[in-house]
């Protein structure tokens, strides 16, 4: 999951860096237009790093929810185990 999502975002890094150095240099824009352009890819990319960010987020909140109702799977099934062997041991000393 993490793997996926740090190539992802290393390729749209990479692709907004190309991006902006073929922008600068065959674009025939002012200075200022160029600074226009290049700040409002830059926005783009932290919008688009924040929405991400949200979906790991989500992702990431229901992984720890799986992983609680393992555990509580696991610690029914100790009890259950338990109390099995405490049976046991008590039709085995009578």
């Amino acid at each position: 999951m993490h793997t996926s999502f740090g190539m992802k975002f290393g390729y749209f890094m990479a692709g907004a860096g190309m991006g902006v150095i073929a922008g600068l240099l065959f674009a025939p824009r002012s200075g200022e237009e160029m600074r226009k352009l290049i700040r409002e890819r830059a926005e783009e990319g932290g919008e688009y790093l924040k929405t991400k960010a949200h979906e790991l987020g989500d992702r990431a909140g229901e992984i720890v929810e799986k992983g609680k109702e393992w555990a509580e799977r696991g610690r029914e099934s100790a009890q259950t185990a338990f109390e099995a062997g405490k049976q046991a041991y008590k039709q085995e000393k009578h």
